[in-house]
């Protein structure tokens, strides 16, 4: 997938199938809305554009981090992804000249693919009417998709936030259809794991919302291969540090590679208990072999 940040040097992309949105999160509306334009496109010989925007237009956290999110989008087939920055002076386009300036002049669209729920343009003026009567002007197609619902409940990503710092991560994984990840950089620790038996992979992640503090269960995705292992997220209480930032660090069974400066994703398959604060390192070590015990079974 060829990646554009901003609209300043746009080169000519063939029919342009335009998937417009933030998509944070890529839950399973956003995955239905991707995977329509990517038909669209090789349906009609064009090309598949996702046109998404960083920060938050909102100032909402995001459910992923930037990279993340375009490499996920990646991953359903999309060809183009063009990265606006979503700024002060972006902000007062109005939604008239998003539509004109934007998506007719710029990119050229063929067809707009857009969440019924989607606003743009200053002041959240534009919405999928707005594109409608717009698209029979200029002559583009448009596709309105409605909100998903799962177990009677609205699908999106405020709702997928909550349920991820409750801890309700199977719920959350539903939503999202696939589960609750974090993706980052494997950075040196104190290799307390290691001396306790158990070497850890220390996760230094761009993510705004992760699961709270805790032991979970979790699938480790490396170099495209697929592990099993567990994952802690806390600040190490049991070794009473004042000032101990939040760490992941995530064990991978059976896995003996230097991986140092690698990306990893954690994905958080279970929640298996809440993070504590043990009376000698001695009962942290046996309280861990039960954790990776329970999660052996799991998986």
């Amino acid at each position: 997938m060829k990646i554009i940040y901003g609209l300043q040097k746009l080169e000519k992309i063939k029919r342009p199938v335009v998937a417009l949105g933030v998509f944070d999160g890529l839950h399973f509306g956003h995955r239905r809305i991707l995977k329509e334009a990517v038909k669209r496109a090789r349906r009609i010989k064009g090309e598949s554009v996702v046109l998404t925007f960083y920060p938050h237009p909102q100032g909402k956290e995001s459910l992923y981090s930037l990279e993340h999110r375009l490499r996920l989008i990646a991953e359903l087939g999309i060809d183009v992804s063009i990265v606006v920055n979503f700024s002060r002076e972006f902000s007062k386009i109005s939604a008239e000249d998003f539509i004109t300036s934007i998506l007719v002049k710029k990119i050229g669209v063929d067809s707009v693919y857009v969440g019924k729920n989607f606003r743009f343009g200053s002041k959240a003026a534009g919405d999928y009417r707005m594109l409608a009567e717009a698209a029979k002007r200029h002559k583009f197609r448009v596709k309105i998709f409605a909100i998903v619902k799962s177990g009677g409940t609205a699908v999106s990503s405020t709702q997928i936030r909550k349920l991820i710092r409750r801890s309700r991560i199977r719920r959350a994984g539903k939503l999202l259809g696939r589960p609750v990840s974090v993706l980052g950089r494997v950075v040196k620790g104190s290799r307390l794991g290691q001396i306790l038996g158990f070497p850890t992979a220390n996760i230094l992640p761009a993510h705004e919302v992760v699961p709270p503090a805790g032991i979970y269960c979790a699938r480790i995705i490396f170099a495209g291969k697929k592990y099993p292992g567990i994952c802690y997220i806390g600040t190490r209480p049991t070794l009473s540090l004042k000032n101990n930032p939040l760490r992941i660090e995530a064990h991978i069974f059976d896995f003996n590679k230097n991986i140092y400066g690698q990306m990893l994703e954690v994905q958080f398959l279970k929640f298996i208990r809440p993070d504590k604060k043990f009376s000698t390192l001695a009962r942290l070590t046996a309280q861990i072999r039960k954790d990776i015990a329970v999660c052996r079974k799991i998986q």
